[in-house]
């Protein structure tokens, strides 16, 4: 794409007052941010539904969070473009310090859903924003290098996240996991406006409302139908029906009105590129398998195998250390097997990750499941850094956030549809499973949370945990084989990639 001259123009203008390693290291502190928020949360939330109550929202928490960073980032991504990195992400750490507040003192599942709906809300301009300001001040082959530096984050947020949400869970409150988050976002903010100058010319901005309206009501409906679908609605009720006609009519108005708008919010000739369209799908399915594990994992080591809170968080920071690992090799690997077959090695790890478990049961170590969640952390790294190092060496600055920003949108719409799809699938196969066993009547999807609590559990009947346990078991494995279905669709998507790249322009 024949933009260069002015990206070298913005470069220039930036490289003699932008303070490479300070800025760095303040988008490593605000993705820390983000990062840290995931794995405290998932290992936080056995405990916060315990307290709060309502089992069947339990999928929501993640996906009201993720809808609005989904549906936010495109916008933020193209606000980048226009106004500037550093005063788009200052105003999204600041909504997502509200949202956070808000989290905080949530008193109901439906307020701490609002709180999250916030939150997501301002995450959506963190990752995009700060990846693209790496994109900006340093060259495709440093890219590659520092890109294993910002995925590092994950590891160390791996490392802390978990222990520090299952001591605040412990020994303060679970309402702390939120309010960490306020002095890293402050601290973020402040190194932006001491390190990050830019000089960019200022346009007449052009925001595709129509185009983010019409996409929010797509995903919003298609959630609902995923998680209320076979729960509170049958399938083929009048709700489910007039909501899919819903979100099909939305989808199909906002692919043809984005091919007609002159500024669209997705601009679809981006995805002319084959590595920026199998980039972006393959991202959408690993988005899923992504919060299959974040959000059950923690589930299933304290509900089924009876393990404690941070146990729990430590199973998932295997994934989370595997991942900056791996994603430090790719950046080198990169430049000496290409991209592809890199993507094509993080393809197969997902799958032997996802293959371990579906094999889980509640008589398995721990050991084992942060084995397999390792495993999903090598392949994240693999293909991540690989995808990012990629779009961002195809495209010129002036379309660098947008494009940065709809890869990762990908990734978060197939969170959001994970969460949604996946929970309903959890909820739907609890409740097949109560009928089978003719306890419908005593036993409903709230009954699964007394296994999330030491008191509650320990007061339950030996048949009664038993049934209960069973249950998680064989619904929890059934949303497993669901994730490893899309990791082989992953790798099949993976073996399109083209074997040759295009010159970073």
């Amino acid at each position: 794409m024949g933009e260069g001259k002015e990206f070298l123009t913005f470069r220039q203008r930036n490289s003699g007052i932008t303070k490479r390693p300070y800025v760095l290291a303040t988008v490593m502190l605000a993705m820390f941010m983000a990062a840290i928020e995931a794995t405290i949360v998932a290992t936080a939330m056995p405990a916060i539904v315990a307290e709060l109550e309502d089992f069947s929202l339990y999928s929501w928490v993640f996906s009201s969070y993720l809808l609005m960073n989904a549906v936010t980032v495109l916008i933020y991504g193209k606000l980048s473009d226009i106004f500037g990195r550093k005063p788009v992400l200052t105003v999204g750490i600041v909504i997502f310090l509200i949202g956070s507040i808000l989290c905080g003192l949530a008193s109901s599942m439906e307020w701490l859903i609002f709180a999250r709906f916030v939150q997501g809300f301002g995450a959506g301009a963190v990752m995009p924003i700060a990846s693209t300001i790496v994109g900006d001040i340093y060259t495709k082959e440093e890219r590659a290098k520092i890109q294993g530096y910002l995925s590092s984050v994950w590891g160390i947020s791996a490392i802390m996240g978990p222990a520090i949400g299952g001591l605040l869970v412990e020994f303060v409150s679970w309402r702390f996991v939120f309010w960490i988050n306020v002095p890293l976002g402050i601290l973020a903010i402040i190194g932006l406006y001491l390190f990050l100058h830019e000089e960019i010319e200022k346009s007449k901005p052009k925001i595709d409302y129509v185009g983010a309206f019409l996409l929010t009501l797509f995903v919003t409906t298609f959630m609902f139908i995923l998680v209320e679908g076979g729960v509170r609605w049958d399938w083929l009720s009048g709700p489910i029906v007039s909501l899919a006609l819903l979100s099909l009519l939305s989808l199909v108005i906002f692919v043809f009105y984005e091919r007609k708008v002159d500024d669209p919010m997705m601009p679809f000739e981006l995805w002319r590129e084959r590595s920026i369209l199998i980039a972006n799908l393959t991202s959408l399915t690993t988005g899923i398998i992504l919060i299959g594990l974040s959000t059950f994992l923690p589930t299933f080591v304290q509900g089924v195998m009876e393990e404690k809170p941070i146990i729990a968080g430590l199973t998932l920071t295997t994934m989370s250390i595997g991942w900056p690992i791996a994603a430090t090799i790719s950046g080198k690997a990169i430049l000496s097997i290409g991209f592809r077959t890199t993507s094509i090695l993080g393809g197969v790890s997902l799958i032997l990750g996802s293959i371990v478990f579906t094999i889980l049961s509640g008589s398995d170590s721990p050991l084992l499941a942060a084995f397999g969640s390792f495993l999903i952390g090598i392949g994240m790294g693999l293909t991540t850094t690989a995808f990012i190092v990629s779009i961002q060496s195809t495209v010129s600055w002036n379309t660098r956030g947008v494009a940065t920003a709809t890869n990762m949108f990908m990734r978060n719409v197939g969170s959001t549809v994970g969460a949604a799809l996946l929970g309903g699938i959890l909820n739907s196969q609890l409740l097949a499973f109560y009928s089978s066993k003719g306890v419908e009547d005593e036993m409903n999807l709230d009954s699964t949370t007394m296994l999330l609590d030491d008191q509650q559990r320990n007061e339950l009947t030996a048949q009664a945990r038993s049934l209960l346990q069973e249950g998680l078991e064989i619904a929890l494995n059934d949303v497993y084989w669901v994730v490893f279905g899309f990791a082989v669709l992953s790798f099949l998507f993976i073996l399109f990639l083209p074997k040759k790249q295009k010159a970073d322009v």
